[in-house]
C-alpha cells in the first residue's frame, strides 16, 4: 500500500476514534470523498481490505490503524 494511503487512512482513524470514541467503527469507503475521483487508490484500499486483509465491511478504527502501522 502506497505511503500517501497509509497516512490518510490513519489519520481519518485518529479523527473518528476522536470524534466518536475507541468503539467507531467504518468501512474502507470512509477514507474516500462521495465523488469516486481516483478509482485506482479506492481498489488499493478496497483490495487490501477485503482480499490481503479479509476484513468486515465495517471494522473497529483503532483495529484498521494497527494494521496500518504494523504493515
Amino acid at each position: 500500500m502506497r505511503t500517501s494511503l497509509k497516512e490518510k487512512i490513519i489519520s481519518v482513524c485518529d479523527k473518528k476514534i476522536a470524534q466518536k470514541g475507541e468503539s467507531v467503527g467504518l468501512s474502507f469507503y470512509a477514507f474516500f470523498a462521495n465523488k469516486n475521483d481516483d478509482p485506482e487508490l479506492l481498489m488499493e484500499a478496497a483490495t487490501w481490505w477485503i482480499i490481503t486483509q479479509k476484513l468486515d465491511h465495517f471494522e473497529k478504527a483503532v483495529k484498521i490503524k494497527a494494521l496500518v502501522l504494523k504493515s
